[in-house]
C-alpha cells in the first residue's frame, strides 16, 4: 500500500469521531485504531507476494539517516510502529545475523505492534550488512532495519 495513501487514512481518522478502520485489498490489510481520542496506530498486515512480484517493487529513495557509503545497500525498513526484536521468543537464537545470506520470503525480525507479532521478511536474496536496531528497541514506521548487499 502506498505510504501517502497511509498517511491521508491516519489523517482521515484522527479528524474524526472513527475508532476503528479496516482496508482490506489484494496488497494487504491494514487497521488503524484510536486510542485515548488523540494516538492513531496503523497496522500493516501483508499478504504473502509471489516472486514476481518483487521487479515491480516500487523503490523508496534512501533515508537521510543512512551514510554515503550505506546508500549501496538494499535497505529493509519497518512498515509499522512498534518494538523490534531479532529472534521469536527470549533465548531463542536470533533470525539472521551480519554476514547471513538471505531470500525473498525469509523472515529477518518481529515488529510487535498493539500485541501482535508482525514478522518482517527480506524481499530480496543478499548478504545481511549491517543490522541497525537493537534488539527490543522501538522502531518508527520507515525505519531503517537492516543493510543487504544484492551484489553477492
Amino acid at each position: 500500500m502506498d505510504k501517502d495513501f497511509i498517511r491521508e487514512l491516519i489523517e482521515l481518522v484522527k479528524n474524526s469521531n472513527i475508532r476503528s478502520l479496516k482496508i482490506e485489498n489484494e496488497e494487504g490489510k491494514i487497521v488503524i485504531e484510536t486510542h485515548r481520542g488523540e494516538v492513531v496506530q496503523p497496522r500493516i498486515e501483508r499478504k504473502p507476494r509471489q516472486v514476481e512480484d518483487f521487479r515491480h517493487q516500487e523503490v523508496l529513495p534512501p533515508s537521510e539517516d543512512i551514510s554515503e557509503e550505506e546508500k549501496q545497500y538494499h535497505v529493509i525498513k519497518s512498515p509499522l510502529v512498534g518494538t523490534f526484536y531479532r529472534s521469536p521468543s527470549p533465548g531463542a537464537p536470533p533470525f539472521v545475523e551480519v554476514g547471513d545470506i538471505v531470500s525473498p520470503g525469509q523472515v529477518l525480525c518481529i515488529v510487535e505492534a498493539l500485541k501482535v507479532m508482525n514478522e518482517i521478511e527480506s524481499d530480496v536474496r543478499g548478504k545481511i550488512e549491517k543490522i541497525l536496531v537493537e534488539n527490543g528497541e522501538t522502531v518508527e514506521y520507515g525505519q531503517p532495519l537492516f543493510l543487504i548487499d544484492t551484489e553477492i
